[in-house]
């Protein structure tokens, strides 16, 4: 059977590092769970590797961009997964939702599984709701293909693409240089529903910085 692992990029998240990694754990080994540590001020590398996931550690915080591919490359060095889970720290994406992108990914074999969340009648943020139908419908476009939630960061990805896809951008953007890169080299994409839970957690976004790297990313040629 294919060997699954999930990779969390995260930054000062200590407190919710205990719950996510406790849920992940009686879904895949502990073996199998990565934390990147981007540069956090807190306890989040200490937390992790107590709770026995392997952890890797910038020493300062770089971004959610440079976190992920510093995971992508640990993985392909020092791992033998045939697949990765990309999921954040802060409890928004639910462990629980995880069968549903192994299932996907065993049955029919995409190079690409993307969680794709509910807005209407959701709690999701109104101004997250329009943000997200707008960047969907832009990288759709961009990329001629119907990507129901271009932003969302839980995804499936098998080790193929992570060896031949690599991230240059540094923050949030990186998610959609990703994607536009992975069809550009003709990776199947498949998209799951999952459900993201927003609450009190504070978020690490800068809204105008990453719309105007997300441009930046949309327009680039690759």
């Amino acid at each position: 059977m294919d060997r699954i692992g999930v990779l969390i990029p995260a930054y000062n998240a200590e407190a919710t590092l205990p719950a996510l990694l406790a849920q992940v754990g009686k879904i895949v080994h502990a073996q199998d769970i990565v934390v990147v540590d981007d540069g956090s001020s807190d306890a989040t590398s200490e937390t992790a590797s107590r709770l026995g996931a392997e952890v890797v550690r910038h020493t300062v915080n770089c971004g959610k961009g440079r976190a992920l591919q510093t995971g992508f490359d640990y993985v392909l060095q020092n791992l033998p997964w045939d697949a990765v889970v990309t999921m954040d720290a802060d409890l928004q994406h639910r462990p629980e939702d995880l069968p549903s992108f192994m299932n996907v990914y065993r049955l029919l074999s995409p190079d690409i599984v993307i969680g794709y969340r509910t807005r209407k009648g959701t709690s999701m943020p109104i101004a997250r709701r329009l943000s997200n139908t707008i960047t969907s419908a832009l990288v759709s476009a961009r990329t001629g293909i119907t990507v129901k939630d271009s932003q969302c960061g839980y995804r499936l990805i098998a080790r193929r693409v992570i060896e031949e896809v690599k991230i240059e951008a540094p923050g949030y953007e990186a998610e959609t240089e990703f994607l536009i890169k992975a069809a550009n080299k003709g990776y199947q994409m498949r998209f799951v529903p999952i459900q993201t839970v927003y609450g009190s957690e504070r978020s690490y976004m800068t809204y105008w910085i990453t719309t105007k790297r997300f441009l930046t990313v949309l327009l680039k040629e690759y």
